[in-house]
């Protein structure tokens, strides 16, 4: 998963491992994205081709993308600041 939200995605009870704690730090995304495949795991990433990857080899993943983030922070905004 990316793993910048490990810690994250950890306090809100989800079991996380890294491509880094499985040794394919450095792997092609395909690689990354059978491992997730084979284990039933799911791919989260920031990244669009593997999450296109995922998405043609009928994997799980949830890709983080830009458009993803301002639309929660778009969200977030009119019920913060709704006037």
């Amino acid at each position: 998963m990316y793993a910048g939200l490990k810690e994250y995605f950890e306090t809100l009870g989800y079991a996380v491992l890294t491509a880094q704690e499985v040794g394919l730090k450095g792997s092609k995304d395909r690689d990354v994205v059978e491992y997730a495949r084979k284990n039933d795991l799911i791919l989260i990433t920031r990244d669009q081709k593997p999450a296109e990857l995922a998405e043609l080899t009928g994997t799980k993943y949830l890709l983080i993308s830009n458009l993803m983030i301002a639309k929660i922070a778009d969200e977030n905004l009119k019920e913060k600041f709704r006037k």
